[in-house]
């Protein structure tokens, strides 16, 4: 479970940081909007907004485009906090604070943005996305420098990346040319920073990060004047059940329509992953929906015999959700016969040796096949991207040590972010930008959450602590809204939220069969960072820029 929880495996940033301690420098001059918003921001107890305001120009595919850049942050406050609540002005009565003092109002988190205006265009018909990555513990400058920011960082397709110096170059694929665009790190990553009293159990926790999130898109629409602009959100990894979350919250709790979603890398419900499925014995489905990359990867690696992938994998998601899933289910009945059959089969389809499969009773889990598949060449394969290979840790592991596509590729992002960040958008000296926070947010996050019409009076109150499934935020946010739009893209070699499990949730969402047209699917030749392929980057930002045009211009009309 924990490796299905720490969705993005990245570089750990070894340096110790003043956590709560607020930005404390800026440069450049205040954001324009600044002066037209509803009221100009107070500064809280710990924190108060800052921005610093830069212009630049980014040409995508051949067309420039002249943009507007704002690095700053904004406050937000746990659930239950009263905007008019005041601090008390005696000791003795520090614990009686205003109404809400039991839901922790004193705590609250300093949310660090970057967003790209286009200059020139009207607020109320462009489009703004809200872009963010996951872990949960993850900043979200993979997305940022990798994927649609302005400028891009370029790593090796499937090796690892030399050291420096990077390159970091113009981005022919960022989604400007589509939408204005806000990238948000999550409390306690990246330059944001939590404080008070029980911050971690206010911010860490699948509820309290989603409520924390959309607290900063209501936030940002007011200071910046677009709450009649057409409006997305854009999860990776554990951002899309956070995305899942927060929709489902917006649009129910706060009136806010959303025109679509777009979740990279989906995992919704955390049963269905390859990670650890062995402790919840009974439960066979997620060896089904690991099956086809298992083969994809397999096929890539030229350890099975097949001319084309499409075909292949057709073949092998057939096999899954048939003969495969009809052998698991029987169980310790399974003839001996089928049993062999069934070792052959996966054999051809995996390239794993027969007996090995044998000895797993047919059920493979993500680290024993990430470890096992290139064994004979001291070669441990990719969880993010298996395309990507490293030398393997310990030869005698029953699982894979290390992701190495993380080691491959880490390192150019936090060093080409980091200088981004101060050198272009004038912002962070004195600080330190942590692009994960895994050692913080895990030890203090929360996993239980509820779900749509739960723990309010009636219904179930929570979701299994473990194993949060937010499938029914997603469904009840489409019912409630019928015109919500939602984009599902994913890699085929990606092995941390394989695509076959995102689509069988799709399929699966509990909501009328006539909804479903409002999905659709793409899946490209990479892995879960599917922009770190740049033949898929340029297929993903085609289809988002479309999916963005279309669902804004059908909203309007």
């Amino acid at each position: 479970m924990k490796r299905l929880v720490v969705l993005l495996a990245a570089l750990s940033l070894a340096a110790a940081s003043a956590w709560a301690a607020a930005p404390s420098h800026k440069k450049g001059e205040e954001h324009k909007a600044d002066e037209k918003s509803e009221g100009k921001p107070e500064a809280t107890g710990f924190f108060k907004p800052e921005s610093s305001t830069t212009s630049g120009s980014v040409t995508v595919e051949g067309r420039r485009i002249d943009y507007e850049a704002v690095a700053g942050t904004l406050v937000v406050h746990p659930r239950g906090w009263d905007d008019a609540a005041k601090k008390p002005e005696k000791d003795d009565d520090k614990d009686k604070t205003a109404a809400g003092a039991d839901k922790n109002p004193d705590a609250e988190a300093s949310m660090f943005y970057v967003a790209y205006f286009k200059k020139g265009a009207a607020a109320g018909s462009r489009p703004v996305t809200f872009l963010f990555n996951g872990g949960p513990g993850s900043s979200t400058m993979w997305l940022h420098i990798g994927a649609f920011g302005p400028r891009r960082v370029v790593t090796a397709d499937d090796s690892h990346t030399p050291p420096a110096p990077y390159r970091v170059v113009n981005n022919d694929f960022s989604l400007l040319d589509a939408s204005d665009l806000v990238f948000i790190d999550a409390p306690g990553t990246g330059f944001s920073r939590v404080a008070g009293k029980d911050k971690e159990k206010s911010f860490y926790g699948v509820d309290p990060d989603a409520y924390a999130f959309c607290q900063f898109v209501t936030q940002f629409l007011s200071k910046y004047g677009r709450w009649n602009s057409p409006k997305y959100l854009f999860g990776e990894s554990y951002g899309t059940p956070r995305a899942s979350v927060m929709v489902n919250q917006l649009e129910r709790s706060n009136d806010v329509d959303m025109n679509g979603v777009i979740l990279l890398s989906a995992v919704l419900n955390f049963d269905l992953g390859p990670d650890g499925p062995e402790n919840n014995p009974g439960v066979d489905v997620p060896y089904e929906l690991a099956l086809p990359t298992y083969a994809a990867t397999a096929w890539y690696h030229h350890k099975v015999s097949a001319p084309e992938l499409g075909p292949f994998l057709d073949e092998v998601e057939h096999f899954s959700e048939t003969d495969y899933a009809l052998a698991l289910a029987q169980g310790a009945s399974l003839p001996d016969a089928q049993r062999e059959a069934m070792a052959a089969k996966l054999h051809d389809y995996t390239g794993l040796p027969i007996d090995y499969i044998k000895k797993a009773n047919l059920r493979i889990t993500g680290g024993e096949f990430e470890k096992t598949l290139q064994d004979d060449e001291g070669e441990t394969t990719g969880r993010l991207d298996t395309r990507f290979s490293g030398p393997s840790l310990d030869p005698l592991s029953k699982s894979a040590d290390y992701d190495p596509q993380s080691a491959a590729i880490s390192a150019a992002y936090v060093a080409a972010f980091n200088s981004y960040v101060r050198k272009d958008l004038h912002f962070g000296d004195g600080q330190t930008y942590r692009p994960t926070a895994y050692d913080v947010v895990s030890p203090h996050w929360i996993r239980s959450h509820i779900p749509p019409g739960g723990g309010f009076g009636g219904g179930p109150p929570t979701a299994p602590p473990n194993a949060p499934n937010v499938m029914p935020d997603l469904a009840g946010a489409m019912k409630y809204n019928p015109d919500l739009k939602v984009l599902l893209a994913g890699g085929y070699y990606d092995l941390a939220t394989p695509f076959f499990g995102a689509e069988y949730e799709m399929h699966h969402l509990p909501m009328p069969a006539k909804l479903q047209s409002n999905i659709e699917y793409h899946f490209y030749q990479s892995g879960h960072m599917v922009y770190a392929h740049e033949a898929s980057l340029k297929q993903i930002h085609d289809n988002v820029s479309a999916f963005i045009r279309k669902t804004s211009r059908e909203k309007s009309e």
